[in-house]
Formats: structure tokens, sequence, C-alpha cells
């Protein structure tokens, strides 16, 4: 993934539009520093908080992730290639960041993922920011499991999980 982070801080203004998929109609959030989120249809509201958003179908950063989320429902995109400003503390940007290093079409158990991130003890902690990750499919929280192979929750719904793992295997 070439996506870049940028810091922690909450942007001043935020915007909005939505962009239907083949796992629902998806809220698309962002500032000028670059996306901030990907919301599910029945996203918790406590789960990614976020300030009013103005819609703004053409803002360039909004834009760009609808195209890119296309190309990759439509099968002509592996990566995405995005300005991100997710707002999380140290340890979720952590985690965020090594979830884009999880190959296309390749799962990690969260245990994996907490051993990437120098913290080997810390799985529970993984699964706590990977659930709140705010930047999903565009950082592909879906492609992490238990370590027995399970699907385990995921905010969009295990079908969901379950379908975007099955259209990365084709």
């Amino acid at each position: 993934m070439h996506a870049t982070a940028a810091p922690a801080r909450p942007a001043a203004m935020l915007y909005r539009t939505t962009t239907d998929s083949p796992v629902g109609t998806l809220t698309l959030v962002a500032s000028d520093a670059g996306l901030v989120a990907v919301l599910w249809p029945d996203d918790s509201p406590g789960r990614v908080r976020l300030a009013a958003a103005e819609e703004r179908a053409d803002h360039p950063v909004l834009a760009t992730a609808r195209a890119q989320l296309d190309e990759y429902f439509a099968g002509r995109r592996r990566d995405f290639d995005l300005p991100l400003a997710p707002v999380g503390s140290a340890f979720q940007r952590a985690v965020w960041a090594a979830l884009t290093a999880i190959p296309h079409g390749e799962t990690r158990s969260y245990g994996d993922i907490a051993r990437a991130i120098g913290r080997p003890t810390a799985s529970r902690a993984v699964g706590a920011a990977n659930g709140r990750n705010p930047l999903s499919i565009v950082v592909p929280c879906h492609r992490v499991i238990g370590a027995s192979g399970k699907l385990t929750g995921f905010a969009g719904g295990l079908a969901a999980k379950q379908q975007l793992l099955a259209h990365e295997r084709r």
C-alpha cells in the first residue's frame, strides 16, 4: 500500500460522501489532509468518533477514494494509493500501519499483528485497535482473523468480512 499517514490530530473541517459497493453503502469522510474514515451502513456511532462533516462529493480525496474503491470491487485494484488521515492513539496507528502490510488475498492473526508491532503479548489490545480502525477496506482490518483461522468480529459484520476475503481470493 502506498498510503501516507497524517498526524493523529483531528482535522479542522471534514467532508463526506457515500458510495455504493457490493458490501453496502459506505460513507467516506475526508479532511484536506486525507481520508479519515470509511464507515459501514450500520456502523456504531461510537466506533469512530468524528466531528460533523459537510456533504461534498466533489472533494478531491473523496472522489479519488470512491474511484479506487470502485476499482477494488471491480477487481482492477489490489492496493490503495490515498493520503490517509486517521485519528487514533500511537498504539492504534501502529496496528493500522501493520494492517497495510498484509498482502491482498492473505490473512494474519491478531497475534501475528502484535508480533509485527513488537508487542507479542498484546493480541487483545490489537483486536481492540483493529475494531476501531476507521479506514475499513482501505486499511484492511478484514484480513485479520482468529488464531484458529476462524473469522472474528468485524464492524461491517461477519458476512461482509467473508465477502471481502472471498473477493480477494478471486
